[in-house]
């Protein structure tokens, strides 16, 4: 499905080690009881549920439908080639019947097929037991076998290909062997061990989910926001309808003196920026001499539901830059934009391009789209009869609810973001691993209506702002070539959300003298919480790095030179180069006009 992240590791990693099933017993009474609970939780959503959504979300699969339909009359129209691959699938399975047998003759045979590089499924050590290892065998062969299947499908689209291998991908993960009690050795040897104690802790975990109604993925109760995550100082020195503005203390004697202003993702909350001390790209920044503000958005409700795109630009990004400017005193900020929150600065810079407007001094993007023709997976929801489907939903809802988008962006990494956690949660009944950027992850927000239907139709399906003059923002037509102040940008290459190919291409083509990108050697929320690996401990991470020219991606990659660990030095280097001598740290936050409102986090991000 993809090269697993070093994050995905991580949390691979983290499964396996979570912690064992509690040694208490556990009264059948309170089992009971919650399940019961969940029961009634369930039916309380049921009720909620409107049937029209059922229905729209049934017509939305309607493309898929009939992509496999195509895929089905074009495997018939080549009859040989299918029954080639289904013979050589029915020698495979004859030569793992005589490994198996050689096997329980104690004798050492090679594996007919073997796990991809990265698959964690079938890690422990009793899978290697002679009929597990063929159950495991078997599933993989059939994997392939399927996978390659409908891969040979001839006279498919692009469209409806990424369909049907998404799809066929998401069946073949579901019935992996290690999802199941009675064929995972793992599960069965715990419960065997603990006398049943792992099974009822797994069925207790089961029913706290289900009574939240989604799957557990990190320990909740270990993280609370301003406590122990998002606790770099600062305070909100400005609140309007959609955002809170932060500015962070300053932790050195002297500051550049150009701000940073940071526009992260509303998609998401902006402490993916600052989770704890060590690998807080807040502090850190804060840290190397700089005066950072950040852009807290509002979680919208349903009076939110007319706001746009735009007024993300003018009451969100203009109002925090406005506010920064007169708290600084200086003409113009740095400024960066991560995801969603880059594709909106790109719009803008085009914008005060075309109105003079130096504002901003410098750009930094972080795994930015412009450009949606290759927009990676994302791209499999975004057509029209789903789009048509969505739009009911949120005209209703007036906005598009947080946990929408987590499954969306949970089914795209099932095996790690949804069976992994099966596994671990229900059949070995351990607790998940508190992990921070799970947390984050877990942490989801809510989407207005009005700019949700905006940004996924004229970007994701009609790909506007890639073609010159077609986007209309702010009464301007958008042309990114034409935008030439000095560029950052970072792109991961394991990044499945927003392909690092896709943020290079329009980027190279840009009219500034000065754009440098940086390929992080990892995804799309690690390959940015990237922090400098601690003196005395092996590195782990490295990046490529070169000016961006107007040449293609790969081009570019051959010629990029290779550096070990961090990027963050390399753009604290650059950003220093675009920020002016240093001044005095400022002593307190904010002005006369712009007044502390409270303590960092602030409240947004609680909502």
């Amino acid at each position: 499905m993809f090269t697993p992240s070093k994050t995905t590791n991580r949390v691979l990693s983290m499964a396996n080690t979570s912690s064992t099933p509690s040694s208490g017993a556990i009264n059948p009474t309170h089992l009971v009881e919650q399940a019961t609970q969940a029961w009634q939780k369930s039916l309380e959503r049921m009720a909620t549920n409107n049937p029209q959504t059922d229905l729209e979300q049934m017509q939305a699969m309607q493309p898929v439908m009939e992509a496999f339909g195509k895929a089905a009359t074009a495997l018939s129209a080549n009859p040989h080639a299918l029954v080639q691959s289904t013979l050589q699938l029915h020698q495979a399975h004859l030569a793992l019947g005589a490994n198996f047998l050689e096997q329980m003759l104690g004798r050492s045979t090679t594996p007919v097929a073997t796990p991809e590089k990265g698959d964690g499924r079938f890690n422990h050590e009793s899978w290697n037991n002679a009929f597990f290892d063929l159950m495991k065998q078997s599933y993989l062969l059939t994997s392939n076998y399927l996978t390659q299947a409908v891969s040979s499908a001839k006279g498919l689209d692009e469209a409806d290909r990424n369909r049907v291998d998404f799809y066929t991908r998401q069946f073949i993960d579901a019935l992996a062997p290690s999802n199941f009690l009675l064929t995972n050795p793992e599960a069965l040897s715990t419960a065997l061990s603990t006398n049943g104690e792992s099974l009822m802790q797994g069925f207790q975990n089961f029913l706290q989910d289900a009574t939240r109604g989604s799957i557990t993925t990190t320990d909740l109760d270990k993280f609370v926001v301003g406590e122990n995550i998002a606790i770099t100082h600062g305070n909100v020195v400005f609140r309007n309808h959609l955002i809170e503005l932060i500015q962070y203390t300053p932790t050195t004697k002297q500051v550049h003196a150009k701000p940073l202003l940071i526009c992260p993702p509303w998609i998401n909350r902006f402490y993916i920026l600052d989770l704890q001390p060590q690998n807080s790209f807040v502090k850190y920044m804060v840290d190397q001499g700089f005066t950072v503000f950040m852009i807290s958005w509002k979680n919208p409700t349903a009076e939110y539901r007319d706001v746009g795109f735009e007024n993300y630009i003018t009451d969100g990004l203009y109002e925090a830059i406005d506010a920064v400017r007169s708290i600084t005193g200086e003409d113009s900020v740095n400024a960066i934009g991560y995801c969603i929150g880059g594709t909106m600065l790109s719009a803008a810079l085009s914008v005060m391009e075309q109105n003079n407007d130096k504002r901003i001094n410098s750009a930094t993007f972080f795994t930015t789209l412009t450009d949606f023709s290759k927009a990676g997976e994302l791209s499999l929801f975004t057509d029209e009869a789903q789009l048509d489907a969505l739009d009911k939903r949120m005209q209703r809802d007036g906005v598009l609810d947080g946990k929408s988008m987590a499954a969306t962006f949970s089914m795209m990494r099932a095996n790690d973001m949804i069976w992994s956690f099966v596994v671990n949660n229900y059949l070995l009944g351990k607790q998940p691993f508190p992990f921070d950027i799970l947390y984050w992850n877990s942490d989801s927000t809510r989407m207005p209506c009005a700019m949700h239907s905006w940004y996924l139709r004229k970007l994701y399906l009609k790909n506007e702002m890639a073609q010159p003059g077609k986007l209309e923002v702010l009464g301007k037509k958008i042309d990114l070539r034409k935008i030439a102040l000095p560029m950052y940008m970072v792109g991961a290459i394991n990044d499945h959300i927003t392909p690092w190919t896709s943020c290079y291409a329009p980027f190279s083509g840009m009219a500034s003298k000065s754009k440098r990108f940086v390929l992080s050697k990892a995804g799309h929320v690690a390959g940015i919480v990237n922090p400098p690996t601690p003196a005395g401990k092996p590195i782990k991470r490295s990046y490529w790095v070169a000016e961006a020219t107007n040449v293609p991606a790969e081009t570019w990659l051959r010629s990029a030179t290779e550096n070990q660990d961090s990027w963050w030095p390399d753009y604290t280097q650059w950003l220093g180069n675009q920020s002016g001598s240093k001044v005095a740290a400022p002593t307190k936050s904010g002005n006369t006009k712009y007044k502390p409102l409270g303590s960092a986090p602030g409240t947004y991000v609680l909502e």
